[in-house]
């Protein structure tokens, strides 16, 4: 499913093409599942300022089977059932050095410096695979970018404690769903905020303690209620513009808010003075490291973690699933088998 310019689902078109030959320290892959992503979207359109190479195929959490081994790949045979880390980091640049490699500069990432998973063939860095065993490729693709960005928002970064309040909002979402589930799984009382009702419970059945909707103007200050007043101990905020504003207000005092996203404004109000009084913590959060990508896959392959996996789609429906992303229709992931 080639990418041949930026724009709407009518960008994307089936297009046939020669089998790609791996590179040295390269491997060929059969694509058995490839999960959809907002980014994609966002690649897609043009507003993730990330720029492509067109024509290009969209595609970051790819799962396959090996078929064939660059001349220098050692480890590895035809027939390994892997997941490509949607970072693949150099290893050498002093960010990975210095335990960053979540930030490298360097990172071979499918699906956006080289070809990704929106196909029946992939090529990825052999260096950049992790075994899934005997685990379902769908639920496999679902993992990595929702469940690695869940667990690096809330223990790498949030340094999340039994007992701590966690607001998630679009709690019925990729990330939000592994936000709830991974809060629960070390002993947090969650509280799921999302914009449709009807979504409700499906997030309660992810075990939150609460969910609340943002199409009630004063979800922020029901939401604290919940808490007993005291506010919450960490946030994981990915919407951005009004939700940002109000999950600020929100904290309790020395809380965390992390942020991973912003399609609902990039450029929210800052209260400097109430951030400062309260010595609330702020900070971003880019991607995964691999060492938390292998830790949500093993809690998914012991069945400490689920993924939701809302439609397992064909190649042919990669325009359908992004619109779905853009109706806000999507309860979890959505998964592409090609």
């Amino acid at each position: 499913m080639t990418m041949n310019g930026y724009g709407g689902t009518e960008t994307l078109t089936l297009t046939e093409v020669d089998l790609p030959e791996p590179g040295p320290d390269e491997v060929l892959l059969r694509v058995l599942a490839v999960a959809v992503n907002h980014l994609d979207a966002d690649l897609r359109s043009g507003v993730s300022r990330m720029p492509l190479r067109l024509p290009h195929v969209l595609g970051r959490e790819v799962v396959g089977v090996v078929e064939r081994l660059g001349s220098r790949v050692t480890g590895r045979a035809p027939g390994d059932r892997v997941l490509v880390l949607p970072n693949t980091p150099c290893e050498s640049c002093p960010r990975c050095l210095t335990g960053r490699a979540n930030l490298c500069p360097n990172a071979d990432m499918p699906g956006i410096t080289r070809w990704g998973g929106y196909a029946r063939h992939a090529v990825a860095p052999a260096r950049g695979l992790l075994d899934i065993g005997d685990l379902d490729p769908v639920v496999a693709a679902a993992t990595p970018i929702s469940f690695g960005t869940a667990w690096r928002t809330l223990y790498s970064i949030g340094r999340l404690a039994p007992g701590e309040w966690v607001l998630a909002p679009g709690a019925a979402g990729g990330l939000g769903h592994a936000v709830v589930q991974l809060a629960k799984l070390g002993g947090a009382r969650v509280v799921g905020l999302i914009g449709d009702p009807a979504k409700a419970d499906f997030v309660s059945s992810l075990g939150a303690d609460a969910v609340l909707s943002t199409r009630d103007p004063d979800w922020a200050a029901e939401a604290r209620k919940v808490t007993g007043g005291a506010g919450f101990d960490v946030i994981v905020e990915h919407i951005g513009g009004d939700v940002f504003e109000a999950a600020l207000g929100a904290l309790a005092p020395t809380g965390r808010l992390i942020v991973g996203g912003g399609h609902a404004g990039e450029h929210p109000h800052l209260d400097l003075i109430e951030t400062f009084r309260n010595e609330y913590e702020l900070r971003g959060s880019r991607s995964q490291r691999p060492d938390e990508i292998a830790r949500v896959l093993g809690l998914v392959a012991a069945g400490q973690l689920t993924p939701r996996v809302d439609a397992v789609l064909s190649l042919a429906d990669a325009g359908r699933a992004h619109q779905a992303l853009a109706d806000r229709r999507v309860l979890g992931k959505q998964v592409i088998t090609p």
